[in-house]
């Protein structure tokens, strides 16, 4: 199938979730128009790490492809478990490439091991946090068996972060159809979190207090990650009684620590005042899991969530996924 790229918010996404599902159904695609609704439309690094990724994953016949392409061909093959290793190159997004690879892991023949080096936290993309204490838990209750964890962190421009998984091949009867998101429970606290690489360690400590004092925190912490380059980013979670969300803005040396800080209390307080369960980016990285491990494809009341906001990423991601599966 042909799958155009510029639809719905043209980014990454489209390319990302088609290479996901095109090896999981064992469908060919032609993808057109790659990242046309960016700035700088065609593949990225990071976008042609996930490429290579999933093609190496699978088997797969691909188009001769570089960085700036704006189409590729990709024909799949079966999916193989075992030890793999992937290198953005630049500070290009590890969350992101491991949410591309982990759909198509999960329908592999054997577990496997994967690292994956690059950027562990930059933006327009989930941290590590977000997505070890928050997409991954709903991953597992789903039925996954997924474990990761972080070897050192990546900051833009230097990158140099570094993440392992673990992926365990899911079989029809390890789902959970009970598995629904429309409650958080009660709620149990926030925890505040400032951090820095090869920078003041005050600048951490700011931050932390600031996020702690708006929000009520119940604790702090202030953190010295290692990292090859300096870095900032902060952070608050939210801790429920069914699930965590993390809520987190990077810093850097055009921001105050002020204006770093106010950004993860705005976006804390706007998702407490929605009363949803599921935050607006965790809704659309859902998807594709809902759809392999559950079959669930759709509206939020379909998939069983109630989602803070119907993106635009949201959106198309459902698009592209009804496209594959004919519905």
């Amino acid at each position: 199938m042909t799958i155009d790229g510029s639809q719905g918010e043209g980014g990454g996404q489209v390319l990302r979730t088609s290479l996901s599902l095109s090896a999981v159904t064992g469908t060919g695609v032609r993808l057109v128009k790659i990242r046309a609704g960016r700035e700088k439309p065609g593949l990225k690094r990071q976008h042609l790490t996930c490429v290579r990724a999933v093609a190496t994953i699978c088997g797969a016949e691909v188009s001769d492809v570089e960085v700036g392409a704006k189409e590729l061909d990709f024909h799949p093959g079966p999916i193989r478990g075992g030890e793999y290793r992937f290198d953005v190159g630049t500070a290009g997004s590890v969350t992101l490439v491991a949410q591309t690879v982990i759909p198509v892991l999960l329908k592999a023949d054997a577990p496997s091991s994967v690292t994956i080096t690059g950027g562990t936290h930059v933006p327009f993309a989930p941290v590590w946090e977000f997505f070890a204490e928050t997409y991954l838990p709903e991953l597992r209750r789903m039925g996954a068996r997924v474990e990761a964890e972080i070897e050192s962190c990546g900051f833009y421009p230097a990158a140099g972060g570094a993440v392992r998984l673990r992926v365990w091949p899911f079989e029809a009867e390890d789902a959970n159809q009970d598995w629904s998101f429309t409650s958080l429970g009660e709620y149990k606290g926030c925890l505040a979190v400032g951090a820095v690489s090869n920078l003041v360690r005050a600048i951490a400590e700011t931050e932390a207090e600031i996020v702690a004092e708006k929000l009520a925190a119940h604790r702090q912490d202030v953190r010295e990650v290692a990292s090859p380059g300096p870095g900032n980013y902060c952070l608050a979670r939210l801790d429920f009684e069914r699930a965590s969300v993390v809520f987190s803005e990077i810093g850097s040396y055009d921001r105050s620590r002020k204006a770093v800080a106010n950004s993860v209390v705005s976006q804390a307080r706007r998702f407490q005042k929605s009363g949803a369960a599921v935050e607006r980016h965790l809704a659309d990285q859902l998807l594709v899991p809902a759809a392999v491990l559950l079959g669930r494809r759709g509206t939020p009341e379909d998939l069983g969530i109630a989602i803070e906001k119907e993106t635009l990423h949201y959106t198309t991601n459902r698009d592209v996924i009804a496209a594959f599966y004919g519905n």
